[in-house]
């Protein structure tokens, strides 16, 4: 792993997830041809018979792009008089009803609602609210901001601050505004001031001083970050990660090690992120379930490619002997094929 984050050469100018835009590099892409009502009546006939007919759904709830399956919800809806999602539940169960729930979801609703799962109950699992505030654009989380007002009837920001603290709660905060600087012109004399900044705060003094990195890390553009990992390693010789898995611990150290990581590749660090939810005993289906769909419109193509480079098997392969039933057969068609 240490090779990958390492290498510096050729960051400022590789492409980002960041800047994507929607559809290039998913496994989903819109179908074309599409026909809500013909799609909507399919999945009633699937569901309403005697046994839901599991692979007409998968068929077409991972064949769609998430705007289709938004019209096939609406078209649902009119035809029955129900919700294509309470359906799914009422005949689905387990993670196979998991993944169906997050496909018929909404993006910026998905990303809400797994947001209030980590909050919900005693203990608030960080690792999410890392993973989703450290790898999305300002766009999407603002739009996870406003669905989460529509819902809750009050800011996101309100609720995070009873559930984290300290320096890992200032950091967090910023993200989740979604006001991270969106200038792609790089000012490399800034960079370069940022760097020592950095280095004056972190590996140059006794105790480190947390203030200056979140302040850079949380709130300046992705390609002005870019450069400033390469004027850091100029000035220290080390890489910013290694430096702040050397000067710090805890959440806050996972948080600034995943936003570098989502600077230099955001495909890289799922890659990454599905490894270990896929690894040992046991499967983490939430992270592989908000992963998968999350990203089958915008960059799983990288993923795929970065997970391959970095495992040396495919991420098909992953999921074919950690996973089964129709969990595993939905997961596969959104991974869209082996490499």
């Amino acid at each position: 792993m240490t090779s990958l984050w390492d290498d510096l050469d050729s960051l400022v100018d590789s492409p980002s997830s960041f800047t994507t835009k929607n559809g290039e590099r998913g496994t989903i892409q819109p179908k074309s041809g599409f026909d809500a009502k013909d799609d909507a009546v399919a999945l009633r006939k699937a569901i309403e018979g005697l046994g839901t007919k599991e692979k007409v759904v998968i068929d077409i709830l991972t064949h769609r792009s998430s705007a289709q399956r938004q019209l096939i919800c609406q078209a649902y809806e009119e035809a029955t008089g129900r919700a294509l999602l309470e359906d799914v539940e009422g005949d689905t169960h387990g993670q196979f009803e998991d993944i169906l729930v997050a496909l018929i979801t909404p993006p910026a609703a998905y990303d809400c609602h797994e947001v209030m799962r980590a909050m919900k109950g005693a203990g608030t699992k960080e690792s999410v609210l890392i993973e989703i505030f450290a790898s999305r654009t300002n766009e999407q989380i603002r739009a996870l901001n406003e669905v989460y007002l529509q819902e809750r009837e009050k800011k996101l920001s309100f609720d995070l601050k009873k559930e984290v603290s300290g320096d890992f709660s200032n950091a967090l905060l910023l993200l989740a505004e979604g006001k991270r600087e969106e200038s792609t012109t790089v000012d490399t004399q800034k960079a370069k001031e940022d760097a020592k900044t950095l280095y004056d705060a972190g590996e140059k003094k006794w105790g480190t001083d947390e203030t200056k990195f979140i302040d850079i890390l949380c709130q300046r553009s992705i390609p002005q970050l870019r450069q400033t990992l390469v004027e850091y390693k100029n000035i220290s010789g080390k890489t910013l990660q290694e430096s702040i898995e050397g000067e710090m611990s805890g959440v806050l150290e996972e948080l600034l090690v995943a936003i570098v990581k989502c600077v230099k590749s955001v495909p890289a660090y799922f890659a990454e992120c599905l490894y270990e939810s896929m690894k040992g005993c046991g499967t983490d289906e939430s992270t592989l379930n908000r992963i998968m769909v999350s990203r089958s419109e915008i960059d799983l193509l990288d993923i795929r490619a970065d997970y391959k480079k970095l495992y040396e098997h495919s991420l098909h392969s992953a999921i074919e002997s950690d996973c089964g039933g129709n969990y595993e057969k939905t997961l596969l068609k959104i991974c869209g094929g082996e490499d």
